[in-house]
């Protein structure tokens, strides 16, 4: 099977098929990691305000780019997400101002999104307003969703002032909370799925199911974890702190997993999320 190294987005716009989570990074270490990710071949960073590394992120890439003049910025896809407090129409438009002001260097965010769907209807439609304006005024090119559940995507959908569909719903994805439903809904309305806390934080790393499709593919779990993930068509945010295990999180290209070791792999009756549950949100 083969997987492609980028998609493209209902806005125009292409995306890297993998992502560096930047969730929890040492925010003193932070931009010297991006740096260290950019020089293993990634171009996509997924951060956000609640992780409160925005401005290292943008540091890390523009330094990145200084050192390598033939990488344009825009070969470097970078996303970051509105807070909930954040939502409502004047709340969102000062947010993002700030969001765009913590990477001033980059000059734009390639994707924002809505974090959650916590605050009821009228406050996502505010917050989506505010959203759209950005993208007209040029500070974003895409937006989007995360942790969003078939109903809220709806509420946006349907919506009569709706002028930029969410390009994608970033929501936590693994072989024991599969979302199948919720996934194969976004796809048929357009939206790319992305994968959060692809290798569940660590706590099925070990698994022996994993394990034993290790010993015959010879690639580590983490590999497998985030190739199940690609061969379900959605884009992983692997998350790592540790630099030399940048390069395994993206060497995952070179292999497939079997029909057979891909229905090993899916747990579609478990419900085992690592992260907190918004998706059934009012």
């Amino acid at each position: 099977m083969t997987v492609p190294t980028e998609y493209s987005l209902s806005s125009g716009y292409s995306i890297p098929s993998v992502a560096l989570g930047c969730y929890n990074l040492p925010v003193e270490e932070t931009a010297e990691i991006v740096e260290a990710a950019l020089d293993r071949g990634y171009r996509h960073f997924d951060t956000a305000v609640l992780y409160e590394n925005e401005k290292e992120v943008g540091e890390g890439i523009y330094n990145w780019l200084l050192q390598n003049p033939d990488t344009e910025r825009r070969d470097i896809f970078y996303t970051t997400k509105l807070w909930n407090s954040q939502f409502g129409y004047e709340n969102a438009k000062r947010a993002i101002t700030e969001c765009v002001q913590a990477v001033a260097p980059l000059g734009y965010i390639d994707l924002l999104l809505m974090h959650s769907p916590i605050g009821g209807k009228s406050v996502r439609l505010e917050t989506w307003k505010a959203m759209q304006e950005a993208v007209d005024q040029g500070l974003v090119k895409s937006i989007g969703v995360s942790n969003f559940g078939e109903r809220h995507i709806n509420d946006l959908l349907e919506w009569p002032d709706l002028k930029y569909k969410p390009v994608l719903n970033q929501i936590e994805i693994s072989p024991w909370c599969m979302r199948q439903q919720l996934a194969d809904f976004c796809k048929s309305k357009g939206l790319r799925v992305e994968a959060y806390a692809p290798l569940t934080h660590g706590y099925k790393i070990n698994d022996l199911g994993l394990l034993k499709i290790s010993n015959e593919t010879g690639k580590n779990t983490a590999q497998i974890l985030i190739r199940w993930s690609l061969q379900h068509g959605y884009i992983p945010l692997p998350k790592t702190s540790t630099i030399n295990r940048l390069s395994g999180n993206l060497d995952v290209f070179d292999f497939n997993l079997t029909d057979e070791q891909m229905a090993q792999i899916d747990h579609p009756e478990a419900y085992e999320p690592t992260d907190w549950e918004c998706t059934t949100a009012p």
